[in-house]
Parts: C-alpha cells; sequence; structure tokens
C-alpha cells in the first residue's frame, strides 16, 4: 500500500509540474524557458541542502525508508563530478522542453517526451545492456506509431480547425514544425541521459549511491538555475521577477511548478527504493494525467486523430514499464 501511495504523489506531482511549467509560460516571453528552469534548480538545490544537513546524522539501517527518501543523503563532492555528465544531458533536454511549452499543446508534448524510455531502450539493447522480448517491441512500435501519427496530425491540420478548436484555450498556435521537433529533441536527449545512468549503474563506473546522484543532480539543477537568472537579469537585462496581473500569476506557477517537480523526484526515488513493482507502469502513465489537466484546466481541445495517436503512445509506454517490470 505505501509503494501505491508513493507512487500516486509521484504520478500527480509530475504531472502537476507539467501543468504549472504550462501555465508559467507565456508565448510573448521568449525567456521564460529560463524562468522556469530557474524556479526547478532553486528548489531543488534547496531540497540538496536539507538532505545533506540531516543526512548528516540519520542512521540508513534503522531510519525509514520513507525518511531516507526524503531527508537523506549519501553525497560526496566527487559524485557531483561524476554524474555531472547525465545530470547536464537531463537538463538540458529539460530546458528544451520548456521551451517547446510556447510552440505546442502540454496535451500533445507531454506524450512525446513521455515516451524516451522506448528510445533509451533500444540504445540499451544496441549496445548490448539489454534483451527486447516481444512485449518490449511491441511498445517501441506504438509509441514510435503514436508519434508520427502525432507529428502528421499536427503539422497537416487545417489552419481553421486549429484555431477553431484553440478558441478557448489561453494558448493559440500556428503550424510550425518546430512545434514537433522540439518535443522530440527532449526525447532524444532524455533517453541519452537513462542510457548514460545505466553506463554508470550497470557497468559499476563509480562508487556512487541512488541518494548521491539524486542529490548530485539537485546541485546541477542549481547551478543552472543560477545561470538561468544571470544570463536573463545581467546578460538580457530582463527583469527577473514578475510583480503584477498576469505576471504574478506565472511566478506562482513557477514556484509551485518547482515545487512539484522536486516531490514529485523524490516520491519516484521512493518507488524505486521500494517492492512496488507496478510502481514504475504507475508512474510512467502521469502524462495521461496530464492530458486531463490540460483539458480541464487549460481548456486544451484536440481532434480525435490527435487523441487516438496520443492514445498509442501512452498504451506504448504504460507496455514498455510493464515489460520492465516483468524483466526484473
Amino acid at each position: 500500500m505505501t509503494g501505491f501511495i508513493f507512487a500516486l504523489v509521484a504520478l500527480l506531482c509530475w504531472s502537476g509540474s507539467d501543468l504549472f511549467s504550462k501555465l508559467s509560460t507565456s508565448q510573448q516571453d521568449k525567456f521564460s524557458h529560463w524562468r522556469v528552469i530557474f524556479a526547478v534548480g532553486a528548489i531543488m538545490g534547496i531540497h540538496a541542502v536539507i538532505t545533506l544537513i540531516f543526512g548528516a546524522f540519520l542512521d540508513p539501517e534503522t531510519t525509514p525508508e520513507f525518511i531516507l527518501t526524503v531527508l537523506y543523503t549519501d553525497f560526496k563532492p566527487m559524485d557531483f563530478v561524476y554524474y555531472l555528465p547525465v545530470a547536464f544531458i537531463y537538463l538540458a533536454a529539460m530546458v528544451i522542453g520548456y521551451v517547446g511549452l510556447r510552440y505546442i499543446e502540454l496535451s500533445v508534448s507531454s506524450p512525446i517526451c513521455n515516451s524516451s524510455g522506448s528510445l533509451a531502450i533500444l540504445i540499451c539493447a544496441i549496445l548490448g545492456w539489454a534483451v527486447l522480448d516481444g512485449l518490449s517491441v511491441a511498445a517501441v512500435v506504438l509509441i514510435t506509431a503514436g508519434i508520427i501519427g502525432l507529428g502528421f496530425t499536427e503539422y497537416f491540420e487545417d489552419e481553421q480547425i486549429k484555431a477553431m478548436r484553440q478558441d478557448k484555450s489561453q494558448f493559440k498556435y500556428t503550424r510550425s514544425l518546430i512545434a514537433i521537433i522540439i518535443p522530440v529533441i527532449y526525447l532524444v536527449m532524455d533517453a541519452l541521459g537513462t542510457v548514460g545512468d545505466q553506463l554508470i549503474y550497470e557497468l559499476e563506473l563509480f562508487e556512487m549511491s541512488d541518494y548521491a546522484s539524486n542529490t548530485a543532480f539537485e546541485f546541477t539543477s542549481l547551478c543552472f538555475a543560477i545561470f538561468a537568472f544571470i544570463w536573463v537579469k545581467f546578460v538580457k537585462k530582463q527583469n527577473f521577477f514578475r510583480k503584477r496581473g498576469e505576471d504574478t500569476k506565472r511566478s506562482r506557477a513557477l514556484v509551485i511548478g518547482g515545487v512539484c517537480e522536486t516531490v514529485g523526484q523524490m516520491f519516484y526515488m521512493a518507488v524505486m527504493f521500494s517492492d512496488f513493482k507496478a510502481g514504475m507502469p504507475m508512474i510512467s502513465a502521469y502524462c495521461v494525467v496530464s492530458v486531463l489537466w490540460s483539458r480541464i484546466f487549460l481548456k486544451e481541445k484536440l481532434s480525435w486523430k490527435h487523441y487516438l495517436a496520443i492514445f498509442i503512445t501512452i498504451l506504448g509506454i504504460i507496455l514498455l514499464a510493464v515489460a520492465e517490470m516483468l524483466a526484473e
């Protein structure tokens, strides 16, 4: 039951991060992606410091697993160096994903971005680190078909129909190849990050625990936040913090999105450490909830072709997670 609750919290938080990141994005603000990564990095950095403090006196042998997941780390300074290449790839992918939110509906981008596992497992299979069974192959085929279907539907949709279905949405989009390319770039980079994780842990290149790698990731995220602030505030001479009206609402969404991303990461770790094997497929389906939130709160309304492609993609994601669970 505990594992189920952990997975549910991770699912809700990561889908919430999708929603609030979208709400904090402005199509008129070409620096909005830097504001989002600043919020995420600052909050993750705070959590990393907290784990360092508590990790100094928590005993991993006697402390409950949940407390360890939230408050413990055995991070060492060199772990930051070891994990930096992988963390950099993950975070660069996140920045690109946040850029994409300015160009495409969340309902479309979230399933594409969340499909990175299919490419990662293909790369690992090519490198000999994984064996693809029939279920995994079927999942990869479904995901690929879904993404291609989304791309064709989005790009070739009639402009008048697109404008009509976006009438009640707070975001307006025009046909753009970049709208599909950006989440696909995220997919590729996130998959490369996953392969990097495999390289570290499967080949045992470094003696680094999952706790330490998560803290290293959070400190790298903090570095991204510092860069984002310096870039926007001092290089581009822009006001970084918004103060009124819609800007205030977006700033609030930034903070909530950053908290959701951090808490989601913590509970994802909790599921990894638990014996709840159905947790991974459950979390992998968080883009289903993201699509639901986008329909309810963002008033996004897609065509039946979009929803068919999204369903195929999500089905593939869930099947892939199930295949990985059965393989363990």
